[in-house]
């Protein structure tokens, strides 16, 4: 069977690189090449690894038959789990907003986390942890779920190809809103992604390499899988997460950073103006990382380059995901 060495979540349309590409990606985007002896990859499921091929889960899983369900996206890098305990800690409060039990305690999630980048011999990559709700009958009604299912897929990752990092996206605002809270609140990170999915799909037809999305009251909430900040005279502005934005891990480091370089960060609403006469623009997300954004809705952003405070943040960054994090291998 082949096998799937390296996973490219978005592949968006490359930009040539220019003499003046500076920014590095802090994973290696490439897929590896396929060596003698490789082993395929081990998929942890409720406390047992199976082969890709035998990687399975019912067709009455309610995490497939209603979204029924919620994960988390967790990079690891020089043998370092980066911010884990933050994302199992996110982990738990989406799972306690929707009355799911998880069947394992935290620590014993650690372990299966480290475990299953073992199993791979990987040192560099990303962690897809998954809670469903198991498996029932086609009712709605969760109570016929019994048993909640726990799956770990452990990768190596590029979001964006590493020009992007260098050259910087284009955005597109796209007409698909961000869910309102009162409907289902973003903080939980459900299975349920068909809203940012098909604001995805907008961003594919106009030929965009992210799309923008608003709120009801059509302020900034988001990019699909990433937060939004900008930059405007010296100071750093990002939407509260009362307007929809996730509560993201790599977002609270953005403010860590800031702090660190005596640099202003104000949670307010933004509107696409906000976003058009900005300085600087930036999104961050586990899988993207920190991603500079050069144009928005055809506008340039700035002088269409990466700004100074995006690749001070960037390079901060970088920092931080080779010299932190949870242990994956035994320390000599």
């Amino acid at each position: 069977m082949k096998t799937t060495d390296a996973t490219v979540l978005d592949e968006p349309k490359i930009h040539e690189p220019g003499a003046d590409a500076v920014v590095e990606p802090a994973v290696e985007s490439r897929p590896r090449r396929a060596a003698t002896g490789v082993k395929e990859a081990k998929i942890y499921i409720d406390g047992k690894f199976y082969t890709e091929a035998n990687a399975k889960i019912s067709v009455f899983d309610h995490g497939l038959l209603y979204g029924d369900g919620i994960f988390e996206g967790i990079r690891f890098y020089n043998g370092r789990v980066f911010r884990l305990e933050e994302h199992l800690a996110r982990l738990w409060d989406s799972a306690r907003s929707i009355c799911l039990e998880i069947p394992m305690t935290m620590r014993d999630m650690t372990e299966a986390v480290l475990e299953t980048i073992r199993q791979n011999r990987l040192r560099d990559g990303y962690i897809r942890l998954l809670v469903t709700r198991g498996t029932g009958n086609l009712g709605l009604n969760p109570m016929q779920c019994k048993s909640p299912s726990v799956i770990i897929i452990a990768a190596t990752i590029a979001l964006y190809h590493e020009d992007f990092y260098r050259k910087g996206l284009s955005i597109v605002t796209c007409a698909t809103r961000r869910s309102n809270p009162a409907a289902l609140n973003p903080a939980v990170k459900s299975l349920n992604y068909l809203n940012n999915v098909m604001a995805r799909i907008e961003a594919n037809l106009a030929g965009a390499d992210e799309a923008l999305m608003l709120n009801d009251a059509g302020n900034v909430a988001e990019c699909t899988a990433d937060n939004v900040f900008i930059v405007k005279r010296g100071q750093i502005f990002t939407p509260p997460v009362t307007a929809g934005a996730l509560r993201g891990i790599t977002r609270s480091i953005v403010f860590e950073i800031a702090a660190e370089l005596g640099i202003k960060v104000l949670e307010t609403d933004i509107t696409r103006h906000d976003v058009f006469v900005a300085d600087e623009c930036f999104l961050t997300g586990t899988a993207a990382e920190i991603v500079p954004v050069v144009k928005a809705d055809a506008r340039v952003i700035g002088n269409g380059k990466p700004g100074p405070i995006t690749t001070r943040t960037i390079a901060r960054f970088r920092e931080m995901t080779r010299e932190t994090g949870t242990p994956i291998f035994a320390q000599s």
